[in-house]
């Protein structure tokens, strides 16, 4: 671990696998975390078996106190929280809407690591929605928090180009590590002095919905650069999805090819070639090339593989 002769009391407030990855690098950066502030534990799986956040678990290996209210704006909870000394609020990711009074608490106020190139995509799952939308380029942004929704002063931006085989969860790694490293460089700017803040410009503000998974369905009518990019941006969750032979189907890879002239007599969502290492499906506008599926009950799979044991032919209807 690293430790500075200068350095920050910091609180952190995070949930998910997201948020540990600037958690992380402030801690080897050597920065004092005085509390870890996150989302009570959780049951989950088939056995309802109660979990902790990422966060947590990060926090606990190394020995950083953990608060885990279930509504930070109480004020017996806020109490607690200005127990702690704090020159910043590190918030990514929290899940939790913060009131005034712990806005202004730290010297330096809150900053938040959020997922996007500000004012572009405020609110939730910009992740998947860049991807969704067909962006070439987007990034992260630390901003100073205020009481609107991701609507305050940036203090940097970083960019990252989306490749066409970016999937929404190889974005989500690209982009937890380069929010890592917008943060640690926004906290050495607070040190230096060096800090500059600049208005968002509202009128060109974009936002998000929450991701799910009935979003995930592939309508076979839509144009097949758009479910291309439906399969990308939803795996790995919710992920895309059809149906055939009345179960459902996951989609985890396709490519978007050009209608050949005799495919035009098969409606969206039929199969119109089958190859020995997929199949094609035709859409409202071109074609896509399954290569990775996965059957209800079955694991995911190359569709090569998948046709060794199931018997897809042209003229099969894929969808309802």
């Amino acid at each position: 671990m690293k430790w500075k002769s200068r350095r920050m009391n910091i609180i952190f407030m995070g949930t998910p696998d997201f948020s540990v990855g600037t958690l992380k690098a402030l801690v080897e950066e050597g920065h004092h975390i005085s509390l870890v502030v996150t989302q009570p534990d959780k049951p989950k799986g088939r056995g309802n078996q109660m979990q902790m956040p990422p966060v947590k678990e990060y926090a606990l290996q190394h020995e950083i106190p953990v608060f885990q209210p279930d509504r930070i704006r109480k004020r017996e909870n806020m109490d607690i929280l200005f127990n702690y000394q704090a020159d910043v609020i590190v918030v990514v990711a929290y899940g939790q809407i913060l009131p005034r009074e712990i806005l202004d608490y730290p010297k330096h106020g809150c900053i938040n690591v959020h997922a996007s190139l500000l004012p572009k995509y405020r609110g939730a799952a910009p992740i998947q929605w860049a991807i969704l939308n067909g962006e070439k380029v987007t990034g992260v942004t630390i901003m100073r928090m205020e009481e609107g929704l991701d609507t305050g002063p940036i203090i940097l931006q970083k960019e990252y180009r989306i490749s066409e085989q970016e999937t929404g969860g190889s974005l989500f790694d690209q982009l937890m590590t380069l929010g890592a490293q917008a943060c640690i460089q926004a906290i050495e700017l607070f040190m230096q002095g060096l800090v500059t803040f600049t208005k968002q410009d509202h009128e060109h503000a974009t936002h998000t919905s929450m991701i799910h998974k009935k979003l995930g369905e592939l309508w076979w009518q839509a144009d097949a650069i758009e479910l291309e990019r439906k399969i990308r941006g939803l795996n790995p969750w919710p992920s895309a999805f059809t149906y055939w032979s009345q179960k459902t189907v996951k989609i985890w890879s396709a490519t978007v090819v050009s209608d050949k002239e005799e495919w035009s007599m098969y409606a969206p969502g039929t199969v119109c070639e089958v190859q020995k290492d997929g199949f094609f499906i035709r859409t409202g506008k071109g074609s896509l090339f399954i290569k990775e599926l996965q059957l209800e009950g079955k694991k995911r799979m190359f569709a090569e593989e998948f046709l060794r044991g199931n018997h897809v032919n042209i003229g099969d209807c894929f969808g309802k």
